[in-house]
């Protein structure tokens, strides 16, 4: 199935995906444009064992979760008012869980909206916005305490690499304040340059989507590591408690959330990659990597209003 094929290849997944939903609109092109929309979403669910399934809700699409006990998830933008932002990238999500037998077990999981009050008191993941990895996992921690994870060991190892991967290793702080050698200043940018390097001279296009997962890996990877290096940063540029140093935490808070927002765009880039048909490496100059092809723009169907709640 396409909505498969072209985000969850899972070559690499420790765990087998919960199956796609079974209904008619599996098959058109904009229920699977959606699904590519929302993957950022339901594909680390599915990982976990957690059939996922896209619907209208009040006034936007939503991702609903089945649960073991016969509860389940709504994972939804702002209803109302309605999310001004695409599908699957909204200011902020909300995460519920509800049972149509127990109104009892209604539950708000997480909720990262940002109020419409701006002086109103706000939940500490209102910070995170439309992320998704802190989304994930405020669910699994929570889903987890209820036992109601079927696959609670689904988090990710250590990532796999080409076999000619090379050991990237961090100088100590004594290694940042006198270098040796004065050509290795910049270990870290050396490092990635190392990376780049290999990249240009993968040999298929599975190696080289490992050497991605390094840079988008969601928790541990380069962009996610710099997004809470700008962040540390600018919480010690606050230490200073003049008004330069809140202007200068201030830019590099923001520096922090394009950064994540990056990632955010390219979660499934090393999926994409690793359902490429493998072809032979063309020779280019290390320094000069290959630009990704441009994608055509992809027209979003109006809604179809199937499910409210």
């Amino acid at each position: 199935m396409a909505a498969d094929e072209e985000c969850t290849p899972g070559a690499h997944r420790t765990n087998p995906l919960a199956p796609l939903p079974a209904h008619r609109h599996v098959g058109t092109p904009w229920w699977q444009e959606l699904w590519r929309r929302h993957a950022h979403i339901t594909t680390p669910l599915r990982e976990r064992g957690l059939e996922c399934d896209i619907e209208f809700g009040l006034s936007a699409y939503i991702v609903r979760v089945s649960l073991p006990d016969d509860s389940y998830l709504i994972i939804s933008p702002p209803q109302d008012p309605p999310s001004e932002c695409p599908p699957g990238a909204p200011e902020g999500w909300i995460a519920t869980r509800e049972h149509p037998d127990d109104q009892a077990s209604f539950e708000v999981l997480y909720d990262s909206v940002p109020p419409e009050d701006h002086g109103a008191r706000q939940r500490p993941e209102a910070r995170h916005g439309g992320g998704a990895q802190p989304l994930i996992e405020a669910i699994d921690l929570r889903l987890a305490q209820l036992g109601l994870l079927p696959h609670p060991d689904s988090s990710a190892g250590p990532p796999h690499l080409p076999s000619s991967a090379p050991t990237l290793q961090g100088p100590t702080a004594s290694g940042i304040s006198a270098p040796a050698d004065p050509a290795a200043v910049y270990v870290y940018g050396d490092a990635l340059r190392a990376l780049t390097d290999q990249l240009n001279g993968a040999e298929s296009h599975a190696d080289a989507a490992d050497l991605l997962h390094q840079i988008l890996e969601p928790t541990d990877g380069l962009l996610a590591q710099l997004g809470e290096f700008f962040e540390a940063a600018g919480e010690k540029a606050k230490e200073a408690e003049d008004d330069d140093g809140f202007d200068l935490s201030y830019d590099l808070a923001d520096a922090a959330t394009e950064i994540r927002n990056l990632a955010e765009v390219l979660h499934v880039a090393e999926d994409r990659m690793r359902a490429l048909t493998p072809l032979a490496p063309a020779p280019r100059h290390p320094s000069h990597p290959a630009c990704p092809p441009s994608l055509p723009a992809r027209a979003l169907p109006s809604a179809h209003p199937r499910h409210s709640r």
